[in-house]
């Protein structure tokens, strides 16, 4: 595994996080930005044939997602970097670990926005108040509504930053191609 390759992938799955998290958003910027310092980095390194291939296989992935996205289970942010995360870690087999650990994430957000309701309905009156009494005073908190109009009323859940700290995992286990 390529040190600077895994800072590089490192500093990008944080940056998307963050920005998913706070904006509902992923950076283009970044995501090219990533993509040049791969191609300078594997320039620089003078890699070979083959890692230049799993580069663009990894980055060819994404074309597995776009089903995902056409009917609108994904973002357009999701699947890009999803495919900047395969040119990344080289390859296929990586990106396998990435997308089962994500989904898994995802899935158990999605059951936990489905169970909230009911979750609320049966609780004590008591702490029913304070929770909702809590949310209220959220709602108006200054750095609470700058973050609402970043995301510009985008919703839903943060697939990417399901991608990214499962590509952080992948990368912390050394599970980048090499």
């Amino acid at each position: 595994m390529d040190t600077a390759i895994a800072l590089l992938t490192c500093a990008l799955c944080v940056q998307v996080a963050v920005s998913d998290l706070y904006a509902r958003r992923v950076s283009n910027r970044w995501l090219l930005t990533a993509l040049a310092l791969l191609a300078a980095l594997l320039v620089a390194q003078g890699a070979d044939a083959a890692r230049w291939g799993h580069a663009a296989l990894g980055l060819a992935c994404a074309a597995i997602l776009l089903p995902c996205y056409a009917i609108g289970w994904m973002g357009a942010g999701d699947v890009k970097f999803f495919a900047v995360l395969g040119a990344l870690l080289g390859g296929a087999a990586p990106l396998l670990p990435v997308w089962i650990i994500a989904s898994l994430l995802a899935g158990l957000h999605a059951m936990a926005v489905l169970a909230a309701p009911g979750v609320s309905a049966r609780m004590p009156l008591g702490l029913r108040f304070a929770l909702e009494n809590t949310q209220a005073r959220l709602q108006a908190w200054p750095p609470h509504q700058r973050m609402l109009a970043a995301r510009r009323g985008r919703r839903g859940i943060p697939y990417a930053t399901y991608l990214a700290l499962a590509a952080l995992l992948v990368v912390l286990q050394g599970g980048m191609a090499a």
